[in-house]
C-alpha cells in the first residue's frame, strides 16, 4: 500500500469515527442537570442595581446551569424574568407572584407549573415539572421557626403525595434554617446567638431561637422525609459551608468569613437523585462576594 493510498484510507476512517465520537460526547453532556439555587437580594435593588444585576448575569453565564431557582425577584413581573432568563441562555421562565418578595425558576427546557402554593405562606413557593422532575422552589420566614415549621410541613404535605408515585423531586432555596449537620460548628460561635437574642429583644415579631438556643428542627423535617442535603456529602469545612452572609456588608472586604455567618441555603434531593449527584457546594468564593448578602449554592446530576 503507497503512503498516499493510506493517507485517503487514514482521512476517510476520521471522517466516520469523529461523528460518533461528537454525538456520544453529546449524549453524555445531554445526561447531566447543573442546578443553581440563588436568592439575589431585593432583587438588585428592586432593579436599580443595575451593575450588580449586569455582574450577576455575567457570573450566570460562566456557570451555565441548566435550572436557575431564584429568590427575592422584587420588582420582577413573568415577562421581566424572562427576558433575563434569556441572557443566561434559557427560554423558559416562572414566577410566583409580581409583589413583595416573589421566588422564580429558569431553565433551557420546558417548565410545566403545577402549583403556587401561596396560603399559609410567608414568601410562598412554585412546584414546577421539568423534564421528570419536581422542583419545589421555596423561601421561608426569616423571622420565626414556628412559621417555618408550619411551611415546611406545608411542602412535606404535598411530597408526601408526590412521592406515591415519583422518585425524581427536590426543594432548593433559602430555608431560613440551620441543619441539624452543622450543629457542631456553630457550637462555639457566641456572636451569632448574641445577634440572634438581640434582635428578638429589639423586635417583638422576631422569634429565631428555641428556649435561647439555636433551632434545627426545620431542616430535620425534611431530612426525616427523607430527603438528602446533597452539599453536607461534599462539603465538611465551616468555609465551605457558609451560605449568608456574604461580604457585601463588611467594612475589611475579603478578610475571611463574617462572625454571624450560616447555613440557611440548600438544595434537598430524592434519595433517587441523590445517587445520581456527582458534586455540589456553596458557591462562596471571592468570585460571588458581592453579587447578593446570600451565596448561590450549586449540584450536578448525572441521570
Amino acid at each position: 500500500m503507497s503512503s498516499k493510498t493510506f493517507r485517503v484510507i487514514l482521512i476517510l476512517a476520521c471522517l466516520v469515527v469523529l461523528p460518533i465520537c461528537k454525538n456520544k460526547c453529546y449524549a453524555q453532556d445531554a445526561n447531566s442537570l447543573k442546578v443553581i439555587t440563588y436568592n439575589i437580594w431585593n432583587g438588585f435593588d428592586w432593579g436599580k442595581d443595575i451593575d450588580r444585576k449586569a455582574k450577576f448575569v455575567n457570573w450566570i453565564n460562566t456557570k451555565k446551569p441548566d435550572v436557575l431557582a431564584l429568590q427575592e425577584l422584587c420588582g420582577y413581573t413573568q415577562e421581566q424574568l424572562q427576558k433575563d432568563a434569556k441572557k443566561w441562555g434559557h427560554d423558559y421562565a416562572e414566577i410566583l407572584k409580581t409583589s413583595g418578595y416573589s421566588v422564580g425558576i429558569t431553565s433551557n427546557k420546558p417548565i410545566g407549573v403545577k402549583e403556587k402554593i401561596l396560603k399559609a405562606m410567608h414568601h410562598g413557593a412554585l412546584h414546577c415539572k421539568i423534564g421528570e422532575i419536581d422542583f419545589f422552589v421555596i423561601h421561608f420566614s426569616p423571622f420565626s421557626h414556628q412559621k417555618r415549621r408550619e411551611e415546611a410541613k406545608i411542602i412535606l404535605n404535598k411530597l408526601l403525595n408526590l412521592s406515591k408515585n415519583q422518585d425524581k423531586y427536590m426543594v432548593l432555596g433559602d430555608f431560613n434554617a440551620l441543619s441539624p449537620f452543622d450543629a457542631h460548628l456553630y457550637k462555639n460561635r457566641k456572636e451569632l446567638i448574641e445577634s440572634k437574642k438581640a434582635a428578638e429583644e429589639q423586635h417583638g415579631h422576631v422569634k429565631n431561637l428555641l428556649l435561647g438556643e439555636l433551632e434545627y428542627g426545620v431542616i430535620g423535617m425534611f431530612l426525616g422525609h427523607p430527603l438528602i442535603d446533597v452539599t453536607q456529602k461534599f462539603a465538611s469545612s465551616w468555609g465551605d459551608k457558609v451560605s449568608c452572609p456574604t461580604q457585601i456588608f463588611e467594612e475589611k472586604k475579603g478578610e475571611g468569613r463574617p462572625k454571624k455567618s450560616t447555613r440557611i441555603d440548600y438544595i434537598l434531593v430524592s434519595p433517587f437523585l441523590a445517587e445520581k449527584c456527582i458534586t455540589s457546594e456553596v458557591l462562596n468564593k471571592e468570585e460571588t462576594y458581592y453579587l447578593s448578602d446570600h451565596y448561590p449554592v450549586f449540584a450536578e446530576f448525572k441521570l
